[in-house]
């Protein structure tokens, strides 16, 4: 594997990591949410990078799961997708971090976030271990 798709991988490990931390504080779920968003977003990049392609500046879910569907094919509830997409992620102002449309998520939603990156991590890196 290249260095490169390791770093990246390396990256949304620790995004997972430090969700596993602060998954069950309400207080945190925006945190969350947007750490699920990161795993899921570089670990797609990470694949991106690995197969050759031009890793593009964009932090849409939606858009790299199109372009990575060309190498594998990852499923992914739409609802999921488009709530992570919503992320306000180049928040300036600490009350917009990790905020959804709606407002701060839900213990439930960020469980569901949190096991939906941890499942695209999962298959990107099995995918890129295997390929070597």
């Amino acid at each position: 594997m290249r260095e490169i798709s390791k770093q990246w991988l390396e990256s949304a490990s620790l995004d997972l990591e430090n969700t596993q931390l602060i998954i069950e504080n309400e207080r945190l779920t925006g945190h969350v949410a947007f750490h699920s968003q990161q795993a899921i977003e570089k670990s797609l990049k990470a694949l991106i990078e690995e197969v050759g392609g031009k890793v593009p500046r964009i932090h849409s879910l939606s858009k790299l799961l199109d372009l990575s569907s060309a190498f594998l094919n990852i499923e992914a509830d739409e609802d999921i997708i488009i709530s992570l997409d919503s992320l306000y992620i180049e928040s300036r102002y600490p009350g917009e971090f990790g905020l959804l449309p709606e407002g701060k998520p839900t213990i439930k939603q960020a469980i569901i976030f949190y096991a939906f990156a941890q499942e695209v991590h999962g298959i990107v890196k099995h995918y890129l271990e295997k390929i070597k």
